[in-house]
């Protein structure tokens, strides 16, 4: 079953943090630069590793260049 994921990402922090704020709803902040996928990567990686599956599960389906993105989660 596929699912969807809602993130709104804070790029260029001093400190990254994850917070689950519903089931499907997470907001992320990452050290990476939102800067040639930089910060999409390393979101994709945190919300990988916080619901425990490998990356390559993870699609980022819209908002590449937005802090408001959606991720697709395949089986």
């Amino acid at each position: 079953m596929e699912t969807y994921f809602k993130v709104k990402v804070h790029a260029d922090e001093k400190r990254e943090k994850l917070l689950q704020k519903s089931a499907d709803t997470f907001e992320i902040w990452v050290k990476a630069p939102a800067e040639r996928g930089l910060a999409n990567a390393a979101v994709r990686a945190a919300l990988a590793a916080h619901l425990g599956v490998a990356e390559n599960k993870l699609s980022l389906i819209k908002g590449a260049t937005s802090p408001a993105k959606i991720f697709l989660l395949r089986p």
